[in-house]
């Protein structure tokens, strides 16, 4: 099986879906993109872990975490490894204390959420790619080698990214994206 590496490019409303949240993973190297529906608190979950933002309590997904950790467990990647009847399927890959691997079945967007949280690579494979992905015409250079902090983005691609939220009135994440972009002109 060769495994792909991919990053986490976009999240939003779905449009197809409402109550849903589009995912939008794009391959490391190529631009396929990979878009996997997901529920509402997966997709916070997912964004506040992200954002690098600091629940008061835990969430269920740095409960988990935390658990693990406890336990001397630490993931290594998360592979989502398989789509039956348009259902991504995921498998957490982690390492023991005493080095042994540890395989856990898992929902692509609890594996996704708990990936951003441990920092660890999401992969796919060639057949899920081939099946579910698609190829735009001019892929995104902004997700070589990122993990989606605003700061990782550059000066024109947060002014895009502002004008887009701004549209659609989302100003707490104007707000954010005003202060990234502060910050890169050096203010």
């Amino acid at each position: 099986m060769k495994k792909v590496e991919l990053h986490i490019i976009a999240l939003a409303e779905s449009e197809s879906s409402p109550g849903n949240y589009a995912l939008i993973l794009e391959e490391q190297v190529g631009g396929r993109r990979l878009p996997i529906l997901v529920g509402p608190f997966e997709a916070q979950s997912i964004a506040i872990s992200l954002e690098r933002m600091q629940p008061n309590r835990p969430l269920t997904h740095d409960l988990f975490k935390n658990t693990l950790k406890l336990l001397g467990v630490s993931l290594t990647e998360v592979i989502i490894s398989d789509l039956v009847e348009g259902v991504f399927h995921a498998t957490l890959i982690g390492k023991k204390e005493d080095q042994s691997m540890l395989s856990i079945d898992a929902r692509s967007s609890d594996a996704i959420a708990l990936a951003v949280r441990f920092d660890c690579p999401i992969f796919t494979t060639e057949a899920i790619l081939e099946k579910a992905g698609f190829l735009l015409d001019s892929p995104s250079k902004a997700f070589i080698s990122k993990r989606g902090q605003l700061s990782d983005y550059s000066l024109e691609e947060l002014e895009h990214m502002l004008q887009q939220v701004v549209a659609k009135e989302d100003y707490e994440s104007a707000a954010k994206i005003r202060e990234a972009i502060r910050k890169k002109k050096g203010g």
